[in-house]
């Protein structure tokens, strides 16, 4: 079975709908014994760092996470569900779950024009060939919304890079994990194509 974290972070119905279109039955799962129980877990969010942590934490669903990755189960971070994936958030001083080395930073610049958060769509450029995406060209363009961008400690874990005003990691991944910035649910045709990656995917590189 393919479980989506619920951890009061939103947007789960979306990318549940997001998986039917490709086939994959996914269950909204906020109990952390069924979680360790999953064959496959999806990890989304939207909101803040810290609330999401406290969430997770409370319902015991931060160790049900590391046992799924450290189990082999594959697992897809997308968003918020990327950010505190790693282990340190800027965004309210936030320790995060380390299931990827490295830490999230919030975008700042010197054009007034650039807008934050980075909402939209934009470029993905793979950069290291991976499973889920496979079939994503230069030039294809998902939706992003986020204030904040991972930096990952170790730049072999970066699969893909896009630009706003600075090259940053919009796909990250060890081992099982996989993680994207952007939205892949809200992304039409490439999304679909990278979730249908994952309904295949067997959490090997």
């Amino acid at each position: 079975m393919t479980f989506i974290v619920d951890y009061d972070a939103g947007n789960l119905r979306s990318v549940q709908r997001a998986c039917l279109e490709v086939g994959l039955q996914a269950q909204i799962c906020a109990d952390p014994d069924r979680l360790r129980r999953a064959e496959r877990v999806i990890f989304p969010g939207v909101g803040a760092a810290g609330s999401a942590m406290r969430s997770l934490i409370e319902r015991g669903l931060d160790d049900a996470l590391r046992e799924v990755i450290n189990a082999g189960v594959p697992v897809l971070g997308i968003c918020l569900g990327l950010q505190i994936s790693l282990a340190h958030s800027e965004e309210s001083d936030t320790q995060t779950l380390g299931l990827v080395a490295g830490e999230v930073v919030r975008f700042r610049f010197d054009q007034p024009e650039l807008k934050i958060p980075h909402m939209g769509w934009n470029e993905v450029r793979p950069v290291k060939a991976h499973p889920l995406l496979a079939g994503i060209e230069p030039g294809d363009e998902f939706y992003f919304v986020h204030g904040y961008y991972p930096k990952p400690a170790h730049t072999e874990d970066v699969f893909a890079l896009t630009d706003y005003e600075h090259e940053f990691a919009s796909a990250i991944g060890r081992d099982n994990y996989f993680g994207t910035q952007f939205h892949p649910e809200k992304s039409g045709r490439v999304g679909l194509r990278l979730l249908n990656n994952f309904a295949g995917w067997n959490g090997q590189c």
